[in-house]
């Protein structure tokens, strides 16, 4: 239920922004609005705003796949107010990298719920590394595919050449892993016991 109200939350701000232009620069992570102008609140506002249509399908569609099973572990261990806390959480925490490189450039802007959900989808992989997943109608399993785009958002924020904020990505995905070892150590001794066992999708037989 919180994964639903998250995206509806989402899909209406990023929304109401792409109509109003005066919105969408209020709730971005601009530096200068927070360092000069103590917009603390641009640190978490920015997670609920997004580039396009686009950018928002990929991001509320990822996280209503993985973000249901993740705000279930959290029900059964410790409740859904602290799934609510782990993903704004993740939206602060993700994007404090970026800020304090850009923290003096009046140029810089990064929106997008991208950090979170890369929290999300990590603290799934934790849970449940083999389960498979489907990449461009490809199956992938899940750890698989968490490595490669730990590998290609690490290479992409290297090479700086585009206007997603790759580093984003690498933090959220290290928050999650850490936050959810950190809520229950035991799953990290089941992470690797499962590592160990991988598994085959139902289609293979």
């Amino acid at each position: 239920m919180i994964t639903f109200i998250l995206i509806a939350v989402t899909v209406l701000v990023s929304w109401q922004a792409f109509e109003k232009r005066r919105i969408f620069e209020r709730l971005v992570l601009w530096p200068p609005g927070v360092e000069r102008f103590h917009q603390y609140d641009r640190l978490l506002t920015h997670g609920f705003v997004h580039a396009d249509w686009m950018h928002l399908l990929f991001n509320m569609i990822t996280l209503y796949f993985f973000g249901r099973a993740v705000e279930s572990v959290f029900a059964q261990l410790v409740g859904q107010a602290m799934y609510v806390l782990f993903y704004l959480s993740a939206i602060v925490v993700a994007i404090l990298p970026s800020y304090l490189r850009h923290r003096k450039d009046g140029s810089y802007v990064s929106l997008g719920a991208s950090g979170a959900v890369s929290a999300v989808l990590f603290a799934f992989v934790l849970v449940d590394p083999w389960s498979w997943i489907i990449v461009f109608v490809i199956p992938v399993p899940a750890v698989i595919y968490a490595i490669a785009y730990i590998g290609y958002s690490y290479w992409m924020d290297k090479r700086g050449r585009d206007s997603i904020n790759h580093n984003a990505h690498l933090s959220g995905a290290i928050y999650g892993l850490l936050f959810v070892l950190l809520m229950e150590p035991g799953l990290g001794v089941r992470f690797l016991q499962k590592l160990a066992s991988p598994s085959l999708p139902s289609f293979f037989g």
